[in-house]
């Protein structure tokens, strides 16, 4: 029962781990939503929340791979930056501007189309082949249009309110103006958002082909988005600088909690994760992460939801599960395919036993047990 009950956590933990992934991002973007509505620049936001990323990931990465010695060229000086350009600096400040005009909910679930963004430009750039004529080929063409429908749904069509639940309390103290405008142009920055993130995720996998120190890849990210994001913070708030105070606030808090809890802690769970398990079982939780803003929005934000931003989330989610199924399959049949070009790999490997005396007679090493030492999974 021990066995069972410890193999039992054991698979539990990447659920686990994912889930509260989603939660501290849950968490980012009711944060920034927050401090938009306290009038502080959410470009300054980003240059405090790349310091403290910076702060926390490059002595982690110093602790964690200092023995391997990273190899540090130019070259991946040069990635590094465009990694924290497309990934950190352009991505975040879409990002937040998006939170802050079109509400959380609305910003996140345009989070659901970074699957089909990044397999069209993968598309281009040449490193997905379309195969239009394979199942696998139509579900990853068919899955990028339904998502971009559900996103353009969620966008422009609202129709009835639906009425859940009553908001328990309302944190927002402000609100837009224009409540049309400001939603139509704050998912198109989330839409941006989509576009830069997909690109940084080409980047990453051809710097991470060259330079598997992911710890000090992550780190060199942060530093390069940490000046980048301070240099444009300035030109943009040089005439303002008292907008650069945080005090003992919720500004402080959020910029703390974005730099280390939401940039560093996910980025290594996510590793362990993807270590385990792989990139389409950690990217099965990103619809979690919809459903727990829109949830936490209308509770806490007063955000309303509307029949076409439910039918909108909905497409987009279906889009991004599409993409995934195809994306499976292919690699599947990948294996396959490998395995049979390679009849040698199927052949079951040789086992050696050897064996010694006891008392006068052979017995095999791995049969032969004491009594004292028993170990879960051994028969």
């Amino acid at each position: 029962m021990t066995c069972i009950s410890n193999n039992i956590i054991e698979g539990l933990k990447p659920v686990f781990l994912m889930v509260l992934i989603q939660f501290i991002f849950a968490g980012v973007s009711i944060l920034f939503k927050l401090v938009a509505s306290t009038g502080m620049s959410l470009t300054v936001l980003m240059a405090y929340r790349y310091f403290f990323s910076s702060a926390f990931m490059v002595p982690l990465a110093y602790f964690v791979e200092r023995e391997r010695k990273p190899k540090i060229t130019m070259k991946v000086l040069f990635q590094a930056f465009l990694c924290g350009l497309f990934g950190a600096t352009i991505q975040q400040n879409l990002f937040v501007e998006g939170v802050a005009l079109a509400g959380a909910t609305y910003a996140t679930a345009m989070y659901n189309l970074i699957p089909a963004v990044t397999y069209i430009l993968a598309v281009c750039f040449g490193l997905e082949r379309l195969n239009i004529k394979t199942k696998t080929g139509k579900a990853k063409v068919l899955g990028p249009l339904v998502g971009v429908s559900g996103a353009m749904i969620l966008t422009f069509y609202r129709s009835i309110e639906i009425h859940l639940w009553p908001t328990i309390v309302n944190l927002m103290k402000n609100k837009p103006k224009n409540a049309a405008t400001s939603h139509i142009f704050g998912t198109s920055l989330a839409f941006g958002t989509c576009l830069s993130y997909s690109i940084w995720l080409i980047i990453q996998a051809r710097m991470s082909a060259k330079f598997p120190w992911h710890y000090t890849s992550a780190a060199l990210m942060s530093v390069m988005a940490c000046i980048q994001s301070t240099i444009f913070a300035v030109c943009m708030e040089r005439d303002n600088w008292s907008r650069w105070k945080l005090g003992w606030n919720i500004k402080l808090f959020t910029a703390v909690y974005v730099g280390v809890v939401a940039s560093g802690i996910p980025w290594v769970l996510t590793a362990w994760v993807l270590r385990l398990k792989g990139p389409l079982y950690a990217s099965s939780f990103n619809p979690l992460f919809l459903v727990i803003v829109a949830i936490a929005g209308s509770l806490f934000l007063d955000e309303k939801l509307y029949l076409g931003s439910v039918i909108g989330a909905l497409l987009i989610v279906l889009g991004l599960y599409i993409v995934l199924w195809g994306k499976g399959k292919e690699l599947k049949s990948n294996v396959e395919q490998k395995h049979k070009n390679d009849p040698l790999e199927e052949v079951e490997p040789l086992e050696i036993v050897t064996t010694k005396q006891i008392n006068g007679k052979s017995a095999d090493d791995k049969s032969v047990d004491d009594g004292n030492d028993i170990k879960c999974g051994d028969s």
